[in-house]
């Protein structure tokens, strides 16, 4: 098979030919579920639109050459919240959703990652990333707290084709008496008592939702690999602060070469959200629909084109397999 694949790149804003760095070893590392509520029809597209460009990587390169890593986010402020709603310990938790994720992922007939590392498994790794960043004079401790300081990577806000102005007024930034500038994001925060921690050089805590992606993508991809992916509501902040702590503490020109993003999927043509209570879960979507129509629902329109779920959409779908 032909291997010019062209592939659009967020952080060049242009579809460009897909050259990878070693042919025989093609890595692609996707952002997993963080797993404190059941997966929606949102969560679904990434599993989707991965998982065909997977199985066209294996057609082109050879199914043995191809490393797809998919992680999986279980430790986070989100799920210590669900815990304490649902009355739930967060090991509970995370294996009940993690095993519905599963099964969703065999709905929609996604073969399987070679890797889908744990957060939790990676401490270590994120607690030697955060000694190597302060040491670099990347990073900051401030009681207990550790951020990365934004100032010192002058290529910032590159991926989302933003400078640091335009990041701080239309952002997801989160306020904190403990930054030095409000772009600066946590590495390492402590934990209360009664929340999951672990013993690290600034005191008891638990890691920043960025740190954990930069640690296991490195682990089983290395510190440059192809390609990264997941959907347009992480180009910023969580991708670009990826890209940020990667270089700066590996001390690299690059992370990932190419970063592809799908767009959202809406319902009413309103983004679908879980803060909204817009959502449509695949467990209920297990139960009615075969998830052949939903897996071609979700390719019907271009990966990284917006896609409205409803009825029409779904019959669609089933009258075009029942034709095939």
């Amino acid at each position: 098979m032909t291997k010019n694949l062209n592939l659009f790149n967020t952080l060049i804003n242009k579809k460009e030919k897909f050259v990878p760095i070693d042919s025989n070893k093609v890595g692609m590392y996707v952002c997993g579920p963080t797993v404190y509520d059941f997966p929606h029809i949102g969560n679904a597209r990434p599993l989707v639109v991965f998982d065909v460009l997977f199985r066209l990587l294996k057609k082109i390169y050879g199914k043995n050459k191809i490393t797809y890593v998919r992680n999986i986010t279980d430790i986070d402020d989100k799920i210590i919240d669900a815990s304490k709603q649902n009355n739930k310990s967060i090991k509970e938790l995370t294996k009940i959703i993690t095993t519905s994720f599963h099964k969703d992922c065999k709905y929609l007939n996604c073969l399987e990652p070679n890797f889908e590392p744990k957060a939790t498994d990676h401490i270590n790794e994120m607690i030697s990333m955060v000694k190597n960043l302060i040491k670099n004079k990347h990073a900051y401790e401030n009681e207990k707290h550790v951020y990365f300081s934004v100032s010192s990577f002058k290529e910032y806000g590159k991926l989302s084709n933003k400078n640091s102005e335009q990041l701080v007024a239309g952002s997801r930034v989160e306020v904190s008496k403990y930054k030095k500038d409000p772009l600066d994001f946590v590495l390492w925060k402590p934990s209360d008592i009664d929340d999951p921690g672990w013993d690290s050089p600034w005191g008891r805590g638990r890691p920043g939702w960025h740190l954990e992606c930069s640690v296991m993508s490195e682990k089983f991809l290395g510190k440059k690999f192809d390609i990264h992916g997941g959907g347009l509501d992480l180009v910023f902040p969580h991708h670009e602060n990826e890209i940020a702590q990667s270089r700066c503490a590996n001390n690299t020109n690059s992370f990932a070469n190419y970063w592809l993003h799908n767009g959202f999927v809406t319902f009413g043509k309103e983004k679908m959200s879980k803060s909204i209570g817009n959502i449509v879960s695949l467990n209920m979507l297990r139960e009615n629909i075969n998830g052949q129509v939903v897996r071609l629902a979700l390719l019907s329109s271009h990966y990284k084109q917006p896609l409205d779920w409803n009825e029409k959409l779904i019959n669609e779908s089933q009258n075009t397999l029942d034709k095939w």
